[in-house]
């Protein structure tokens, strides 16, 4: 369950998978709507898993909950409004260096990144991170802190402990077969 009061909350650690998948889905819904109908490529699988997840965006929503989410929590709205431009900075560099660590991690493991098309951006460092898409994660973390964090927050607990261990056991099966999959076709 979620714990609540004024100064302190704590998850555990089956509310934050549920949390991690959640916005590790996002993600995939994110890059497959920017590829198929903003840029009209065509749809291709933007991660390095076959399933409809991307780790990377699930890291980085469990990284500004745990970072930057106690900022707006239960503070008055006039207060959340006043911080938009921090969160707005703190998330967008979180994202930034995510992405940056995560493409050397990914180069290193498996030869390549998918993100490379940053080489493309004006504003870009190696192909591994890029101005643009900075400002949209920035953008993407402030609307997950102020929005859809909380929403998260209120399925988790209507689901209650028992299936959310059930739920998360299962996910965790799923994306460890998906990576013993994924790194042996690779």
């Amino acid at each position: 369950m979620i714990k609540n009061n004024k100064q302190h909350h704590v998850y555990n650690i089956f509310e934050y998978i549920l949390f991690f998948f959640g916005y590790a889905g996002i993600g995939y819904l994110y890059e497959t709507i920017l590829e198929v109908i903003i840029y009209r490529w065509g749809f291709s699988n933007r991660g390095v898993l076959f399933g409809p997840w991307l780790p990377i965006y699930g890291v980085g929503g469990i990284v500004f909950v745990l970072l930057w989410y106690r900022l707006i929590r239960n503070k008055p709205i006039k207060k959340k409004l006043l911080l938009i431009p921090a969160v707005f900075l703190l998330t967008m560099a979180t994202a930034t260096f995510l992405e940056l660590l995560t493409s050397y991690i990914l180069e290193w493991t498996m030869g390549s990144w998918p993100w490379q098309t940053y080489i493309d951006y004006d504003f870009n460092f190696q192909g591994r991170i890029a101005l643009s898409p900075s400002i949209r994660f920035g953008l993407g973390g402030v609307l997950f802190l102020y929005f859809v964090q909380p929403f998260f927050e209120k399925i988790v607990k209507k689901i209650g402990r028992r299936k959310t261990k059930i739920i998360a056991g299962v996910l965790l099966l799923l994306i460890l077969l998906d990576m013993i999959y994924s790194f042996i076709a690779a």
